[in-house]
């Protein structure tokens, strides 16, 4: 016969030794919940063991399973249809007034139809869009909340709108004419895009990239409605495998038998300094007493504004990264998140922590201003810098994950190293931005030693070269003319 016992344990900072209860020999519950008690810090994680039970065995055989935490909404949402189906589903279809998808609205079809919203499962309607907006959470049948922080909408315009007249039932076509999904179970609610600005971003000065590409131009119309996606969202630019939905990940925690997953996320290139937080922590949790931690090192693949890395040259300095043995390559996986992203601060980084508990991470790690942007018409941050850790700590619905602030890494000129700020000694170090390191790719500069492994920042100096080739290309063929 097989049992399986579902292990959760809590943390309790002041408790140093490992008590766990007993267990009865006559077991009558399937899922058994033991609670450990140790010094770890802010610890809760599930474990599932499968026992194996035979006749002659005095000792069951143990699995662990590396599901740690559970997904918002108890099961992980997959909205695409099963390929028996895909026939009828898509005749079906074709017969149903039509919206056509944006390049963005389909990376958002992927994330919900992943599950990476679980348990959204389709476009917001009015009632989940004002939760979302107001309250930053939604509120599930049963009663409890999940953390919702950014609103999940699809525009449409007047004309779509007079289309679809008093259909129940739309199909969502692709960018390129293809038929993606169904959008069953309608509603059409007016898009007031102000209150949607302010709301989310905390301001509705100009020059903000999500806005200026997805929402100033879009209709004055929200349509929600539950999905039914025909296949998986391909994009065959030849980074489909590193787009590994939840459940991948999921199954992949499982085949590497982590028993903590600690997720990284980025949409900039990986220097040393970023590597140092990540093995830190990494060393952080084996000093807890796991055994084999696994880093998800996940970039955004969705939409960035115009000045960051392209997300195909962001992945192979990453892999470079990897090669170089940055990183260990047996206790991390690389990954795409597929999100768009807002630069919305506190209110976006409550998004990003979300969709990685769907993803099964039990710790997040977050550093100084999380999906912050600098403010775009005055010299200053868009947001405080310390807000965003200090916003995840409270944010309901994100009670289960562990969120792990980072210490400030900067470069060592005395070691030549990416090291851990020292205040003592605060003229020794040098704080090398983004926007530095990609001026001196950009100018063909070397940065210090020790700032990031040579693959990875030859990766970069090609991509800022190719730039200045096309650029001067563009400008030879402007005086020809």
């Amino acid at each position: 016969m097989s049992l399986t016992i579902k292990l959760h344990t809590i943390a309790s900072h002041n408790s140093s030794n490992l008590h766990t209860t007993k267990i009865s020999r006559r077991i009558r519950p399937r899922f058994l919940r033991l609670i450990h008690h140790s010094n770890f810090n802010d610890i809760g994680t599930v474990i599932d063991y499968k026992m194996s039970v035979s006749p002659s065995s005095n000792f069951p055989a143990l699995i662990v399973k590396s599901s740690l935490i559970d997904p918002d909404g108890g099961s992980l949402v997959d909205l695409v249809i099963p390929a028996s189906e895909r026939d009828l589903k898509a005749s079906e279809a074709e017969l149903m007034p039509k919206v056509k998808l944006t390049k963005i609205d389909l990376e958002w079809v992927q994330v919900i139809s992943e599950g990476w919203a679980s348990p959204l499962r389709g476009f917001m309607r009015e009632d989940e869009y004002l939760q979302s907006l107001h309250f930053n959470c939604i509120r599930m049948k049963d009663g409890g909340l999940v953390n919702m922080s950014l609103p999940i909408v699809l525009a449409i315009d007047d004309d779509a709108r007079e289309r679809i007249g008093e259909s129940n039932d739309v199909s969502l076509i692709g960018p390129d004419g293809d038929l993606i999904s169904i959008l069953r179970s309608i509603q059409i609610y007016k898009h007031n895009k102000e209150e949607r600005i302010a709301r989310t971003w905390g301001t509705t000065t100009p020059g903000l990239p999500y806005v200026e590409e997805v929402i100033t131009p879009a209709g004055n119309w929200l349509i929600g409605g539950d999905l039914e996606v025909l296949k998986p969202i391909k994009y065959n630019d030849g980074l489909d495998h590193f787009r590994l939905s939840p459940k991948k990940l999921r199954n992949e925690f499982d085949r590497r038998q982590a028993d903590a997953v600690f997720a990284f996320q980025l949409r900039n290139p990986v220097h040393n300094g970023h590597a140092l937080l990540m093995n830190d922590t990494r060393r952080r949790l084996l000093e807890m007493g796991y055994k084999n931690p696994i880093l998800l090192l996940h970039p955004l693949g969705g939409f960035t504004k115009a000045d960051d890395v392209p997300l195909d040259v962001r992945m192979e300095q990453h892999s470079k990264v990897l090669e170089d043995g940055v990183l260990d390559p047996e206790t991390t996986i690389v990954a795409i998140f597929p999100s768009p992203m807002h630069y919305a601060g506190p209110t976006e980084v409550q998004w990003h922590a979300k969709a990685r508990i769907n993803a099964g991470a039990n710790f997040y790690i977050v550093g100084r201003d999380p999906a912050g942007m600098g403010h775009p018409t005055e010299k200053r941050d868009l947001y405080d810098p310390d807000h965003g850790k200090k916003v995840l700590s409270m944010a309901p619905g994100l009670e289960k994950l562990n969120i792990l602030p980072f210490r400030v890494a900067a470069y060592d000129t005395v070691e030549k190293k990416m090291a851990f700020f020292d205040p003592s000694r605060a003229k020794d170090f040098l704080f090398i931005s983004g926007t530095k390191m990609r001026t001196f790719a950009r100018n063909g500069e070397n940065p210090p030693v020790g700032f990031m492994c040579s693959g990875g920042w030859e990766v970069l100096v090609r991509y800022y070269e190719s730039l200045q080739a096309e650029e001067a290309k563009q400008q030879s063929a402007g005086l020809s003319v």
